[in-house]
């Protein structure tokens, strides 16, 4: 049987993601199902989540990771705020000494400089569902072995 390039399943995509603490795991879920399915992407192809690295306890987030076994990276402020992302938020800044959470952890993650979807921010549709989630997408290279 020989195998062709389409019939191999790559996770090269990696979700950034910045929320409110507290935030559940079905309403980052249902943000990033929104945004891939605004984006006609496809979830399978999900390598992991990146954030912050105050979010590396963020019941929601690390939830979501062990349930689709998915990676989660985080990256700290100092070098969040060094990596160059089209839409900056002052408000963010002024928070957490970084301008971008989600753009610029999609891109650290995926080691690369462009991101596939830009920053793309969901509040919940549910009025007793808290938080805010705030979701960007880029692709890391396919690294053939």
């Amino acid at each position: 049987m020989v195998l062709t390039e389409f019939s191999l399943e790559s996770k090269n995509l990696w979700v950034g993601v910045g929320c409110q603490k507290g935030t559940s795991l079905e309403l980052i879920e249902a943000a990033i199902a929104h945004v891939f399915g605004e984006y006609q992407l496809i979830e399978s192809a999900i390598a992991g989540l990146a954030t912050i690295d105050t979010k590396v306890d963020e019941v929601g987030l690390v939830e979501l990771c062990r349930e689709r076994k998915w990676l989660l990276k985080t990256f700290s402020a100092e070098i969040l705020r060094t990596v160059y992302v089209p839409n900056p938020s002052q408000l963010i800044h002024k928070h957490i000494a970084t301008p971008s959470v989600a753009e610029a952890a999609a891109l650290c993650a995926a080691e690369c400089k462009r991101l596939l979807v830009p920053k793309q921010i969901f509040r919940p549709v549910i009025k007793d569902q808290k938080g805010t989630v705030t979701v960007a997408i880029a692709q890391a290279k396919d690294r053939k072995v």
